[in-house]
């Protein structure tokens, strides 16, 4: 069987939250994606190769889960278990985001 991590405590161990209340909160307001699916539950496991796709600030983050963390640890030692796949803006949404912020309007 396959590991796999809940996402709320994987965006802590990642980083991408502070704590497991700030993961919950952005799965319920609804922005969460793991590959292209809206997240609905705090228990859904994330497995190695899952894209993990979510607002951060003013951004759009999509991040490409490379292995399971057991643990929240350093800065670098987070980094080391994802990669950003959209790190110029250039899939749709993130273009879209990156536009509205940069005042552009193309339409």
């Amino acid at each position: 069987m396959e590991q796999a991590v809940r996402i709320d405590r994987l965006l802590v161990y990642l980083r991408f939250a502070r704590t497991r209340n700030r993961a919950q909160a952005m799965i319920e307001e609804g922005h969460l994606r793991l590959n292209g699916m809206r997240v609905l539950r705090n228990s859904e496991g994330v497995r190695v190769g899952d894209i993990l796709t979510f607002p951060q600030g003013e951004v759009v983050r999509i991040a490409e889960v490379l292995a399971l963390p057991a643990r929240r640890g350093s800065p670098e030692a987070a980094r080391s278990h994802y990669r950003e796949l959209d790190r110029d803006g250039e899939s749709a949404i993130a273009a879209i985001k990156l536009r509205d912020t940069q005042g552009d309007s193309a339409t």
